[in-house]
């Protein structure tokens, strides 16, 4: 068993920051600080994700169509699916993937 606390929050200006707080063998439970004005750029996912907003405000842009995510909005997509992130706030995210993604995949998207 495995409490994840998504409370802990420590953004710095202009980055972007992952850490796994949860996995089981079926998923992955993922924080992703992104301080205002960060990005990610586009990038696909191997597997289907989830991604949660908990905190803050973001454009999330899926193949060219942008959606205004706001606290406790939800989005869910397909695998191979074209997306980028774009902080507007301080914003807290939730990304839930299944097992056999990888976490220094979504670290990967921040070096290029």
């Amino acid at each position: 068993m495995q409490i994840a606390n998504f409370s802990q929050t420590d953004f710095e200006t202009g980055e972007v920051k992952i850490k796994v707080l949860a996995q089981n063998s079926h998923n992955k439970e993922i924080q992703i600080l992104m301080a205002k004005n960060s990005q990610m750029k586009e990038h696909k996912a191997p597997y289907p994700i989830s991604v949660q907003l908990l905190s803050g405000e973001i454009d999330f842009e899926v193949e060219g169509q942008i959606f205004r995510l706001k606290a406790l909005d939800l989005i869910s997509l397909e695998a191979n699916v074209p997306h980028s992130l774009k902080a507007l706030e301080d914003s807290n995210i939730r990304l839930s993937l299944v097992f056999k993604d990888q976490a220094t995949r979504i670290a990967s998207v921040l070096k290029n």
